[in-house]
């Protein structure tokens, strides 16, 4: 770890750590619904980041959540697509009689909740763009310096002041 942790941080990212094994408390929830549904009285409140790069909202509830948002996933949901090597999960909603489908990165995630079991969690947004893949550099070498000449002196005495005889 760098030293450029903050106030009352250690070296250590335990906060991250747990924020991570949080998330994949979230998933495997998400794992369970997509591929064996809800059992009993199941559902989950997803409460995620509008804001977070790679979040991928419909434009008429980006304006009305410009920040963040809550999903209740229950009975009406469809298409819930949990892509772990993406880190993230698609799901088909309906908002006001109007499907949408939304796209929510893991690391956009800010609370979980089953309240049929009174279970929930909160997590911090992971919220910097992943960072781009750089190409490595070209193997261009330098451009050359000019030849270097040959030292010259130079006599100063031409600039100096002569002495005048009184």
């Amino acid at each position: 770890m760098s030293e450029d942790a903050g106030p009352g941080q250690g070296q250590i990212p335990y906060e991250q750590w747990t924020d991570e094994a949080l998330r994949e408390v979230v998933a495997r929830a998400l794992d369970l619904a997509a591929t064996a549904g809800l059992p009993g009285e199941h559902h989950y409140y997803l409460t995620f980041r509008t804001d977070h790069p790679g979040t991928r909202v419909p434009g008429h509830l980006k304006a009305r959540y410009p920040q963040e948002m809550t999903i209740v996933l229950q009975h009406q949901f469809e298409g819930l697509v949990v892509d772990r090597a993406a880190q993230q999960f698609s799901v088909r909603l309906h908002f006001g009689g109007v499907p949408s489908t939304l796209v929510v990165p893991f690391g956009a995630l800010t609370g979980f909740a089953d309240p049929s079991v009174r279970y929930g969690l909160r997590v911090q947004p992971i919220m910097e763009a992943p960072a781009a893949v750089q190409p490595p550099p070209t193997a261009e070498p330098p451009p050359a310096a000019p030849p270097e000449a040959p030292a010259q002196v130079v006599s100063l005495d031409a600039f100096r002041r002569k002495p005048t005889r009184d």
